[in-house]
């Protein structure tokens, strides 16, 4: 076995074992020992927003108490902060002895972080999936499709829906997006000929997640004519043409035109 399958099974295995476990894509759930912790468990939505502040910027190993209030609660106090912790505290450990230390949010001094050795979170689950994928691409193919397959299947939606008005939490939707729509094209690409119509399958959800996203109509084109069907492919390029005019207006880039050419030219 390689040491990369051997990370892809470890992922697996963190995966289904882990204590403590959030779904932050399409919703935002907690998982603690394998159930399903209620929302009620929570308390104040102010505790919702530190665990989540938390996640978001769970790979920044030391998290200034001062610099999360001020991202948070421009109004906030000190005691709005430990009232919160608390809350997230009780939440992930509600058994914990009292005066022992949290095992799950770790303090050093007035910084505090996620133990992501022992807290699974789907965002960074699909991040080390990608990751994986690329490094396996150009030596462990079968394993670089496996590895985007699994972090597609995490993909549930939007990274925490409800926070989509909040500041702190624009840099991670936006760097899962676009780490998930390049999964959903190279996946697409990879089994382009043994599956085209599984590829033009995945180009769409890329598509149904953000529809200017031309690498993605680019191998409809291609899938569509690995299926001799030029009508669709051209098809495929008009709604490309269509969308960026509409919403950018501008034209698809060369080598789409180039591809279409070719298409024509057949």
């Amino acid at each position: 076995m390689t040491e990369l399958s051997e990370k892809f099974i470890a992922l697996q295995s963190f995966q289904k074992e882990a204590p403590i476990r959030f779904q932050t894509l399409g919703s935002f759930t907690l998982w603690r020992d394998g159930v399903k912790v209620s929302s009620k468990e929570w308390g104040r939505d102010k505790t919702l927003q530190l665990i989540q502040y938390f996640i978001s910027y769970r790979q920044r190993h030391a998290l200034h108490k001062e610099r999360v209030m001020e991202h948070l609660w421009e109004e906030g106090d000190d005691r709005d902060f430990k009232v919160a912790l608390h809350g997230v505290n009780k939440a992930l450990e509600p058994d914990r002895p009292s005066r022992t230390e949290p095992v799950y949010v770790q303090r050093q001094g007035i910084t505090y972080n996620l133990d992501l050795e022992q807290v699974w979170v789907d965002v960074e689950a699909v991040e080390q999936y990608i990751a994986l994928g690329n490094e396996a691409l150009s030596e462990e193919e079968s394993l670089a499709k496996k590895a985007y397959k699994a972090a597609i299947d995490l993909y549930q939606g939007m990274y925490l829906p409800t926070r989509i008005f909040e500041d702190w939490s624009s840099e991670e939707r936006e760097k899962i997006q676009i780490l998930i729509l390049g999964a959903y094209v190279t996946l697409a690409e990879l089994i382009l000929l043994e599956n085209p119509m599984e590829s033009v399958r995945l180009a769409q959800h890329a598509i149904a997640i953000d529809a200017t996203w031309e690498d993605a109509y680019r191998i409809q084109m291609k899938a569509y004519i690995a299926k001799g069907n030029r009508p669709h492919a051209i098809k495929a390029y008009q709604k490309c043409a269509d969308v960026l005019e509409e919403e950018y207006g501008i034209d698809p880039l060369p080598e789409t035109k180039a591809l279409l050419k070719e298409i024509e030219g057949r």
